[in-house]
């Protein structure tokens, strides 16, 4: 029990191991609640015009976000950071983190002043096919949501400190802080504000969550900040070196999310449906791909930094590998529950099963991706580890350019469902070139990948998906026009116990060595800082 609520202690330093299950539980809740928050929207507001112009006005505050902040709070400060850490330059790790949140928060707000003016241009250009009504909405409740960027860009480089320590507690439970005042904003205000209550709840949880949240546990540690406008410092050019990739590039991840809204924005509910569907597939996204890729990237620099290539490698093989053998088996889980899980968990008030049947689809499409995007997320993590951002950032900002043509063609000749093929084509491309470059490089050699387990995984998936599927249609949902919750809740009864069941049969059939590998903790090495001096744990090791 002690060792349990040491776990929980916001000062205890994580190994990688118990970094990766603390954010895969946070992670976990704040889905949860993030599932909760898409719920109530639904239940609320339904899948409409309003909805779409809510969705649509997060694109300008994302957009400011990731061309001024770029990668700074999470990827290139770590990098640095942790570096200094390990020298015991613990001064210079101050200097410029007080450098950089003084010249950025003086960015930022520059930019949200700039932005809050040529909202109106903006969302105009970006969903010119919304009616005038949407479009007043859409430029109010971006308004609203702009300055929240300031609260988000702050907070993320204070929680790049508290990572850098491998204190990973109080940065995880900000998003989970920031969806609960969402909703909360639709419950207290939602009579009078309408739907912009819920952009309130926004803000007011971007300073209560990923701001406050950090800021209290930097302060804990004894993080000093001091104003300073240094731009010769060095370490401040080196920052901007590696961030300025990030700034300008333009990564699928991320764009992806814009150009669906873009382009469905002609189809009523269109933006709202893909939206309902792509934030469920967040859900086992962030578990297996984010919290994974967030825990692995302050290892990852260590062992870049004290020159251990080799474990750098097979840390970044043996990730992917997991990573993607647990993403090709929840897919067939996914896919084969799409409908009844689509319907049970947003079929309510508003949302309707005339909303749930596209939504299903769309998710289904979406689903099958699932592989592409946690896997990905740690072979761009590896890349930003080794102090390489342009690379990666190049490779993805002409695959994004290049993906373009694509997302159109399938839009105008299959509709909204063909943005969601789209969208796992573009993320195939770039997964891809990311893995090819990192091989490419000598950093992380495809053939050490371990391919054999890795098709055993992906069989197994195949033949659980198609065998829970057909087992599912014994129970029709529509029957009577509308669906049932009896119904939904026994499709997805006889989808798991029929998949779980395939699962096991098919990876005892192949002799899988999965089962073992997602258990194991023993075999991975990272360093760890303490007292000032470098010294190597297992994973199993202990914590002062």
């Amino acid at each position: 029990m002690t060792k349990l609520l040491r776990f929980f202690r916001p000062s205890h330093q994580h190994t990688a191991f118990s970094a990766t299950l603390l954010l895969m539980t946070t992670v976990m809740l704040s889905r949860v609640v993030g599932y909760l928050r898409e719920a109530y929207i639904a239940f609320a507001f339904g899948a409409g015009s309003q909805t779409d112009a809510y969705v649509a006005a997060f694109t300008l505050p994302d957009f400011l976000n990731y061309i001024v902040a770029g990668g700074a709070a999470s990827i290139t400060f770590i990098s640095i950071y942790t570096r200094f850490l390990a020298e015991k330059r613990d001064a210079d790790a101050q200097k410029t983190f007080s450098i950089i949140i003084t010249v950025m928060t003086a960015v930022m707000l520059v930019g949200t002043l700039l932005t809050e003016i040529f909202a109106p241009q903006f969302v105009r250009w970006f969903v010119k096919d919304f009616k005038p009504d949407q479009i007043a909405l859409c430029v109010h409740l971006t308004r609203i949501l702009l300055p929240a960027q300031i609260f988000f860009y702050v907070g993320g480089v204070v929680s790049a400190v508290l990572l850098s320590h491998r204190l990973f507690l109080l940065p995880a439970f900000g998003p989970l802080i920031y969806n609960v005042f969402i909703i909360l904003g639709g419950v207290v205000g939602g009579r009078h504000f309408g739907i912009a209550s819920l952009a309130y709840g926004a803000v007011v949880g971007s300073v209560a969550g990923p701001f406050l949240a950090s800021v209290i546990g930097a302060a804990r540690i004894g993080t000093r900040y001091k104003p300073s406008f240094d731009v010769t410092n060095p370490a401040f050019r080196e920052w901007v070196k590696l961030s300025v990739p990030l700034m300008l590039g333009v990564s699928l991840v991320t764009a992806d999310d814009w150009i669906l809204r873009h382009y469905a924005s002609s189809v009523v509910g269109g933006i709202s449906r893909l939206n309902y569907a792509k934030r469920l597939l967040q859900v086992p996204i962030a578990v297996l791909g984010q919290a994974t890729g967030q825990a692995s990237l302050p290892f990852f620099a260590r062992l870049f930094n004290e020159k251990k290539l080799k474990e750098f490698a097979v840390t970044v093989n043996d990730s992917v590998y997991r990573v993607s053998a647990a993403s090709l088996l929840a897919t067939a889980w996914m896919t084969a529950a799409a409908l009844p899980l689509i319907d049970l968990v947003y079929r309510r008030g508003k949302f309707l099963f005339d909303d749930t049947q596209p939504t299903a689809v769309y998710f289904f499409w979406f689903s099958l991706s699932l592989v592409l995007w946690s896997a990905q997320g740690l072979y761009a993590r590896a890349f930003y580890a080794a102090g390489d951002t342009l690379t990666p950032m190049v490779a993805v900002s002409v695959i994004t350019a290049a993906s373009l043509p694509i997302y159109s063609f399938l839009f105008h000749t299959f509709g909204v469902v063909g943005l969601a093929w789209a969208s796992d084509l573009g993320i195939g491309i770039n997964l891809l070139a990311l893995a090819w470059l990192l091989h490419h490089k000598k950093l992380v050699p495809l053939g050490e990948l371990r391919w054999r387990e890795l098709g055993k995984a992906a069989l197994t998936a195949v033949v659980a998906g198609v065998v829970s599927f057909e087992v599912a249609r014994i129970v029709p949902l529509a029957t009577t026009g509308h669906g049932s919750r009896m119904a939904d809740i026994t499709q997805l009864a006889l989808v798991s116990v029929t998949w779980a069941a395939a699962v096991a049969a098919g990876l005892w059939l192949l002799h899988s060595e999965l089962p073992g590998d997602l258990r194991r903790r023993k075999g991975a090495v990272y360093p760890v800082v303490e007292q000032g001096q470098t010294k190597e744990i297992s994973e199993t090791g202990t914590q002062p």
